[in-house]
């Protein structure tokens, strides 16, 4: 028996399963069986390793810690990135071109240093917090502190965006017309699974305010996770009235929105 793991990221599962970044096995030292589940699995992957795509040979507890631990490093960037904002908040700074120069450091590289809500879907958050369980079943207490860390900056982006709403409004949200722009918790997706935008548009609505939500893909999906909310079924019906808009998602029709231009 092998330990397989895979790495696939939602929306781009094809793509990650013809062209991954590795393939790695977990195998059991001196196993003649071992053996003879690699070579099925070699065989399996042939075309991928005449590619020259690279293949770790490792034992089970490496294997099984890989997928968790490079979602959690991923995770770990985001809420890097977030706690950053904070400080460019703070010193007057502008993050998105600290953030560039950031990812100019080939060491460092910009993918996942985009400030924002926060993280979600099926992935990340389980993954997090199943490293750092296993963390601290094992004492590996400067692993699970890190990540316990990672997660409340996650989480309390949105209080921070909830908290945002509120001071637009003099403290208190009651009766206002907000707009969240964006149900699933990224791009290319309809997965709305602890999704920053439903959770935050949740907020307000029991907050007292009148939220209308709008994805271009996770409609249903959205619908089904907050059928309290009102849902939009186009950008123009979303926008209609709002005195807040809140860009939960980063759609590009939603990036390339110029706020001077909605409702003129």
């Amino acid at each position: 028996m092998l330990w397989n793991p895979e790495f696939l990221r939602e929306g781009f599962a094809v793509a990650d399963t013809l062209h991954p970044d590795r393939i790695v096995y977990g195998v059991p030292a001196d196993s003649r069986d071992a053996q003879e589940a690699q070579a099925a699995l070699d065989a399996v992957y042939q075309p991928l390793l005449e590619e020259g795509i690279p293949r770790i040979v490792t034992d089970y507890p490496t294997a099984e810690l890989v997928k968790t631990a490079a979602n959690s490093f991923l995770a770990t960037k985001i809420s890097f990135i977030n706690a950053v904002a904070d400080l460019c908040d703070a010193s007057g700074g502008d993050v998105t071109a600290l953030a560039a120069a950031l990812g100019a450091d080939r060491r460092i590289g910009k993918s996942f240093l985009h400030a924002g809500l926060g993280f979600g879907g099926g992935c990340l958050p389980k993954d997090v917090r199943a490293f750092m369980t296993t963390a601290e079943e094992l004492g590996a207490t400067g692993a699970s502190g890190l990540l316990s860390q990672v997660d409340a900056i996650n989480n309390s982006r949105r209080d921070k965006v909830e908290h945002m709403a509120h001071e637009v409004f003099g403290g208190d949200v009651t009766g206002r017309s907000i707009t969240v722009l964006g149900a699933a918790f990224k791009p290319r997706s309809d997965d709305v699974r602890e999704a920053p935008g439903v959770d935050i548009a949740m907020r307000l609505y029991q907050a007292g305010a009148h939220v209308r939500i709008y994805d271009p893909k996770a409609k249903k999906t959205a619908r089904l996770a907050a059928p309290e909310l009102q849902h939009a079924p186009t950008l123009p019906e979303a926008l209609q009235g709002a005195e807040l808009v809140i860009v939960a998602t980063e759609w590009p029709k939603f990036r390339r929105l110029k706020p001077c231009l909605l409702y003129t």
